[in-house]
């Protein structure tokens, strides 16, 4: 098996696994945060197969993995919960925005180090080039 085809089964797989999430996580969820889980998701298996990838490769993969979370934030900045929830349903919504926070943030974390770990590879190797 090529490359591709093992990150586009990984990739299916990393997207199937978040329908599987307990439904007690999915219930608090409204429908915004379903879909920003899934976008993390989705955005987590570019950082990995950023992580996996090496010269031009991994910087391409890294860029899109950082446009990914730069619009996650941007989408999450502006997320509200609904008028008229009960005070336990606020409460609920705000833990799962914090849980989607907090994945963000680690992995923006790991792209920093990703970038960090990128920028101190010896520029000769031909693998690599800047845009």
């Amino acid at each position: 098996m090529n490359k591709q085809t093992i990150h586009k089964i990984i990739a299916t797989i990393t997207v199937c696994s978040v329908g599987l999430l307990s439904t007690s996580a999915i219930a608090a969820q409204d429908e915004s945060q379903r879909l920003m889980t899934q976008r993390v998701a989705q955005a987590k298996q570019k950082l990995q197969q950023a992580e996996a990838a090496k010269g031009a490769e991994r910087q391409k993969l890294s860029e899109e993995h950082l446009k990914m979370m730069q619009e996650a934030m941007e989408k999450m900045q502006a997320m509200k919960p609904k008028a008229g929830m009960t005070a336990q349903e606020s409460e609920d919504w705000i833990k799962q925005h914090q849980k989607l926070m907090d994945d963000v943030i680690g992995q923006m974390t790991a792209e920093n180090h990703l970038m960090m770990d990128m920028s101190s590879m010896p520029m000769g190797s031909g693998d690599m080039h800047m845009h």
